[in-house]
């Protein structure tokens, strides 16, 4: 994992009024660096993100999920102003695990690309043979 990438979800984690005691706050730091790298890991979020998470922090694919759902609820009711910003479109009610880590990685990545227009989103590559 790149630490200047963990380093900067860890900031935006932060912003959202968590603290590293969160067992979800490293779950979802090392999440979104993977996603980071290979936005594909958003399409199989249980299936794939959530065992390589757990595997990193020896944990089970269970947990991993319990406790990045309580980043997303806590974050939705501390800072929901913030989230619908990083979000960068409307949302009405608390995004979902797989949302989060989504917008996170969005938010991120829109970050390192100066180029990159209020609002993009995140694309996520199509398999070239169906």
């Amino acid at each position: 994992m790149n630490q200047e990438c963990f380093q900067r979800v860890s900031l935006v984690l932060s912003e959202l009024g968590f603290t590293i005691n969160y067992a979800g706050f490293n779950y979802v730091a090392y999440a979104v660096s993977l996603c980071m790298q290979e936005p594909d890991r958003l399409l199989l979020v249980t299936k794939w993100l959530y065992p390589d998470v757990a595997r990193r922090y020896h944990t089970s694919p269970a947990c991993v999920e319990r406790n990045i759902r309580t980043i997303c609820k806590l974050s939705w009711e501390r800072n929901p102003a913030l989230v619908r910003e990083m979000a960068r479109h409307p949302l009405t009610e608390k995004p979902s695990n797989t949302e989060l880590i989504a917008i996170l990685t969005t938010y991120l990545s829109a970050e390192n690309d100066p180029d990159a227009e209020q609002g993009h989103q995140l694309s996520m590559p199509l398999k070239e043979n169906w």
